[in-house]
């Protein structure tokens, strides 16, 4: 480890030695595989990560990393197989077991443009699922809005803004429709045996989420909904009189632990591969972003000794 941390350093380095070392433990390992050996799996990774942060092509990948084919190859591999997701839900249940994971999940979607590199595929329908990606939509997660061919990245974080699961729709895609499916990504497994965590204590999400279906989601699996309701919701409500029934409990103050999400999409969008979305594949990109919350979760993790 430290031959290669020696090779790989400076501005190219991404990875401290003792995230490095719990990362490692999570990735695969090529013995007993058929084929040739992992030679400098750090060397690789840090490739990896290093073009997410600067959103540089692959073929500009700077020597010190290696064949940049090799650095692309992996990466497309970890992308299909569910490598980083698997790394990722492994992050998140030693964060349980040791304390440090707050079971209040803020959910939230932000717009990504497409870079014309990213663009040229031909699209159809899909959507790209949370966890486990083992193919690739049609449309590739792109679409059109007002902002041009844009990506939609849909995020759920726990209390602390640290991220759960993550998925890709084309850019004109609802919130609303996509909360269900976000929260049936979430699986937090236990350390200790059991059934894996899934029902968070509450769910904060803003007005784009609020819906009949998606509140009595919530109230078929006891979690407390903190999602305020649409204007139009209020006034159609108060239009039928008493048949509108009783307005839906909020609370305020634990609304205002919303802005988690968004400071997450912050941090996450610091990573140039993920504000600007220059890949191809839907696949590809998404797992882009779980990287960048992997690595939120290695800084909070790797570092604690």
């Amino acid at each position: 480890m430290f031959a290669v941390a020696a090779t790989v350093g400076g501005r190219h380095q991404v990875l401290t030695d003792n995230q490095w070392e719990l990362l490692e433990l999570l990735l695969p390992k090529s013995d007993g595989r058929v084929g040739r050996n992992f030679s400098n799996n750090r060397q690789v990774v840090e490739g990896m990560l290093f073009r997410l942060r600067t959103g540089m092509p692959w073929r500009d990948l700077p020597e010190v990393f290696g064949p940049w084919q090799t650095v692309w190859k992996r990466h497309r591999r970890y992308a299909a197989d569910g490598t980083w997701d698997r790394v990722l839900v492994a992050l998140t249940a030693l964060a349980d077991a040791t304390g440090n994971l707050d079971w209040v999940v803020s959910v939230d979607s932000t717009i990504v443009r497409v870079h014309q590199h990213g663009a040229n595929t031909r699209r159809g329908d899909g959507v790209v699922p949370a966890r486990m990606v083992s193919y690739e939509p049609a449309d590739h997660g792109i679409g059109r809005s007002r902002g041009g061919l844009t990506t939609k990245a849909h995020l759920a974080t726990d209390g602390n803004g640290r991220g759960l699961a993550v998925l890709i729709t084309a850019g004109q895609a609802g919130d609303c429709p996509m909360m269900p499916v976000l929260l049936d990504a979430i699986a937090v497994p236990r350390l200790v045996g059991g059934a894996p965590l899934r029902n968070p204590d509450r769910v904060l999400a803003d007005k784009a989420y609020s819906s009949a279906a998606n509140r009595e989601l919530l109230r078929g699996k006891r979690i407390t909904a903190v999602i305020p309701q649409r204007s139009d919701q209020v006034a159609n409500r108060k239009r039928r009189g008493r048949a509108g029934g009783r307005p839906p409990g909020f609370d305020s103050d634990a609304y205002k632990g919303r802005n988690v999400v968004e400071r997450a999409f912050n941090k996450a969008k610091h990573w140039r591969g993920v504000a600007t979305r220059y890949d191809k594949l839907a696949c590809t990109y998404r797992v882009g972003i779980v990287m960048a919350l992997t690595v939120e979760w290695l800084k909070l993790l790797g570092d604690m000794t």
